[in-house]
């Protein structure tokens, strides 16, 4: 993908209201939804006072998701392409791990929050590839 369609897909990224999100069960949790500016493109965000616990990135039927305990990255597919009647409803996305990361992909996300930089939200992601 190319430098212009990264900054692009960077900027388009925009916090949706945390109303419309499901409450977390912990209590000193709180979620963060951010969608970009093309189908299949959003960013989910679990935090704990703070600090990013878990996420999930989203972009044309790819995932990415990071978690802490243990450490870990994990790729894969989505079924937000695929045209059956179940894909029709709207938060019915399924995901499906690759068993490997996709490091290609990887980089491609990493690219993408990059245009975010100086955002302290966005700066706290980028702090996790450093231990990939």
């Amino acid at each position: 993908m190319n430098h212009k369609k990264i900054t692009e897909l960077g900027a388009s990224l925009r916090q949706i209201n945390r109303k419309l999100l499901a409450p977390t069960t912990q209590k000193d949790n709180t979620r963060v939804w951010y969608q970009g500016g093309e189908p299949y493109f959003d960013l989910f965000v679990e935090l704990r006072q703070g600090k990013i616990d878990w996420f999930q990135f989203t972009l044309r039927g790819k995932y990415l998701s990071w978690k802490p305990q243990p450490y870990s990255w994990q790729t894969g597919t989505t079924n937000e392409l695929h045209t059956d009647d179940f894909t029709l409803y709207p938060a019915s996305k399924l995901i499906e791990s690759n068993g490997k990361l996709d490091w290609e992909f990887m980089e491609l996300v990493h690219s993408i929050l990059q245009t975010r930089a100086g955002e302290p939200f966005f700066d706290q992601m980028l702090s996790l590839f450093d231990y990939y």
